[in-house]
């Protein structure tokens, strides 16, 4: 039993979360009458409301915008921006709904004063837009002294025009091409073309005149700055010219070059002679000192001399010879003495030769330093000279460089100012009108099947959505539809709402409401199919609240059962009963509390109904302890005992949300039969209500709805299966 309730809370759960849209779909079915209703009322207000509205003609005139206007000479534009760059078009686009133009085409027009474009009714607005203009000219309030003069209201009549004229006006960028496409609305199909023909053309003929000024400004411009310009030349020429004659000089070109290679000639010389004096000295230093005669043999400069190695050898034989002589003859010997003479003479031509060497050495110190002296004086002439010579070359130089600066100039100045010239005279644009504004035949606006249209398309989007929202908002139980998923029960059936006064006892017998009488028939069929396989002793009727209608539930269902078997009907709400009153029975009569409490035996507490054969055992005597009695052992064997005595026994207990007796009272039944009435009962309160029954273990057998308005709902899907039924009732 425990499963089987989780498993019925959480399908409920589920049911809960998922979106029905059939439910959805259902509800617009049911509220189609009055939503199209709303829709129509609407679109007729939208007819009413469109035949109020004027009549706006669109007229469209496409301009080509060339990327570069033609020119006579090859001359760059003076305009003042590059066409080939892709902000141009953007830039035209934004020329063209620029104020200056829309208010040159105003005055071109006279739109101003134009009744049809500024009719009447706009001159308030009008009036206003000029005061406002004037304040912000005179800085203040307007005062009686602060008179306008014709031009001043004329100028902001004609500001106020334009703001209205770029108000009506359009442009479009035709994608990927230089195409500009400017379209203009106004009440009229004729001035819609002129106005869009007229502002195209006056867009064409500003650039021309925009460029005239430029190129005349340029033009003058130009004439005052080459006369500045000749004056600084003719400057620069005398400067140059006083240069030559100051230093007489009339052609310097090359002579510095020619100065500078000489000064790097006599430097070159100059070291030279300084690396021989320095050599020179060195020896001659070395042959001043005083040394002995073979020392100065040893110095390099007189033992390399090719004159002094001559005899130097000659020495050396004479010397080999006197000694080889020495073995063989005496001193005194003639050839001993030939030897020796001989080596004498040349010892003393050795030394006539290194005297003439030490005085020759001497000579050539004296001349290198000389030579080095003479030399220096020529590099400080010659760096003299090659300084004069690059001072005048420098500021010859300067000079014609400026002579040559201001001579560009000068060129560049004259010769933009004759291709200005030139081109003063040519008429050219950067755009030309591709395709005129024609005067369109029909208005653009308002398309008035189009309001109507979206009027019902809106209004009946609207009637969805506030059905759906109402229908969201009611948390009732109102269909079998919500039986089922709101509340994940069963529907057993549903009694119709019966107008007038309170339902009679024996309703179900009157044949008046056939209605009625099906309904209860088909609750007795539900609970004879449903528990086919078991018998259902025991039956407790409930509901959420009072005044469901949960004891006429119980009463009749045990009139329809009482047709078939023996029935038993007991009032078990102890707390509020019902049943006698119901049954004419009187406030004495004993009843259920009067049985459990054993004050009185079974036969004196059961009434049998003559008129259905029902009996009936009403709730007795009233007591103050109702629940414990329920809830008491001595309750569950009067059921008990009740049962083997009847086919069927109908309680009619206390609603579930006051007090707990019912719930104690289901333990000891077989079915549970909860009753809600249509409209009136919370969804919530009636499934927690059901919860309990579910957590206590009792068995729900499902749910009957009451008070249903038959009439009103018998046609939608949802009340399909029964209704049908009830229709067939009738014949």
């Amino acid at each position: 039993m425990g499963n089987n309730v989780k498993e019925q809370l959480q399908a409920r759960f589920f049911d809960e979360v998922a979106i029905d849209f059939g439910h959805y779909w259902a509800v617009i079915k049911r509220n189609l009458f009055y939503v199209v209703v709303f829709a129509l009322v609407m679109s007729g207000v939208a007819v009413w409301a469109a035949k109020q509205l004027t009549p706006m003609y669109l007229s469209t005139v496409s301009i080509l915008v060339e990327s570069k206007a033609a020119s006579p000479v090859s001359v760059e534009e003076i305009y003042g921006f590059d066409a080939s760059k892709k902000e141009y078009m953007k830039t035209q686009f934004e020329i063209l709904r620029s104020r200056k133009i829309a208010e040159k085409t105003v005055r071109r027009m006279e739109l101003h004063n134009n009744p049809i474009f500024m009719p009447e009714s706009s001159t308030p607005s009008l009036m206003s837009q000029v005061r406002g203009w004037v304040s912000e000219v005179t800085g203040g309030a307007e005062t009686p002294s602060a008179r306008l003069s014709e031009e001043e209201i004329n100028n902001a009549k004609v500001k106020a025009t334009a703001a209205k004229l770029l108000s009506s006006v359009a442009i479009v960028l035709v994608k990927d091409t230089q195409i500009m496409e400017l379209s203009v609305s106004s009440p009229s199909a004729e001035l819609s073309s002129q106005i869009a023909n007229t502002m195209a053309d006056v867009y064409v003929e500003n650039y021309f005149q925009e460029k005239v000024e430029m190129t005349t400004k340029a033009t003058n411009f130009l004439t005052e700055s080459i006369s500045g310009l000749r004056t600084k030349l003719d400057k620069a020429e005398q400067k140059l010219s006083s240069f030559y004659e100051e230093n007489q000089v009339v052609n310097i070109d090359g002579v510095t070059g020619l100065a500078g290679d000489r000064l790097s000639q006599l430097n070159s010389q100059l070291m030279t002679a300084q690396h021989e004096l320095e050599a020179n000295r060195a020896i001659y230093e070395r042959t001043r000192q005083q040394v002995d005669r073979e020392t100065m043999y040893s110095l390099p400069a007189i033992l390399n001399h090719p004159a002094i190695q001559r005899t130097r050898d000659e020495e050396l034989k004479a010397v080999r010879k006197v000694s080889e002589l020495e073995k063989t003859y005496g001193p005194k010997h003639p050839v001993m003495v030939a030897a020796q003479a001989e080596l004498i003479a040349i010892r003393g031509a050795l030394e006539s030769q290194v005297d003439e060497l030490l005085s020759s050495i001497g000579t050539q110190y004296q001349s290198a330093l000389e030579r080095v002296s003479k030399l220096q004086t020529e590099v400080q002439v010659a760096e003299e000279n090659y300084r004069r010579l690059t001072g005048l070359e420098t500021t010859r130089s300067a000079l014609q460089r400026e002579v040559s600066v201001n001579q560009q100039l000068y060129d560049s100045f004259f010769s933009r100012l004759q291709e200005t010239s030139e081109i003063m005279d040519f008429e050219s644009s950067n755009a030309r009108i591709l395709d005129v504004a024609e005067v369109p035949a029909f208005p653009s606006k308002p398309n008035k099947p189009l309001i109507v249209i979206a009027t019902f398309i809106a209004s009946f989007g609207l009637g969805v959505v506030v059905a759906l929202g109402l229908d969201m908002s009611n948390s009732t139980v109102r269909t079998p539809e919500d039986v089922e998923r709101k509340l994940g029960q069963r529907m057993l059936g549903i009694l119709p709402l019966i107008k007038g006064n309170k339902l009679a006892l024996r309703t179900y017998f009157d044949g008046s409401n056939h209605q009625f009488s099906e309904s209860i028939r088909t609750l007795r069929s539900s609970l004879s199919l449903l528990n086919i396989e078991r018998q259902n002793k025991c039956i407790i009727v409930t509901s959420t609240l009072p005044q469901e209608g949960k004891s006429t539930v119980a009463t009749n269902l045990a009139f329809a059962l009482g047709q078939i078997e023996e029935t038993l009907i007991i009032d078990a709400d102890l707390r509020r009963p019902s049943i006698a009153k119901l049954f004419g029975l009187p406030k004495y009569q004993p009843g259920l509390s009067n049985l459990i409490m054993a004050t009185h035996s079974l036969d004196e507490c059961v009434v049998k109904d003559e008129e259905s054969g029902l009996h009936v055992i009403s709730a007795g005597t009233v007591p103050d302890h109702a629940q414990e009695l329920l809830d008491s052992e001595a309750f569950a064997n009067c059921i008990k005992a009740l049962k083997s005595k009847y086919k069927y026994v109908v309680l009619d207990s206390a609603p579930s949300q006051s007090v707990a007796d019912s719930l104690v009272a289901s333990k000891v039944c077989d079915s549970v039969i909860y009753v809600v009435k249509a409209h009136d009962t919370s969804e919530n309160l009636v499934s927690n209500g059901i919860s309990r029954f579910l957590r206590i273990g009792s068995r729900v057998d499902g749910v009957v709805l009451n008070q249903v308005n038959v009439k009103k709902y018998s046609k939608y899907d949802s009340y399909a299966g029964y209704y049908d039924e009830y229709e067939y009732g009738k014949s």
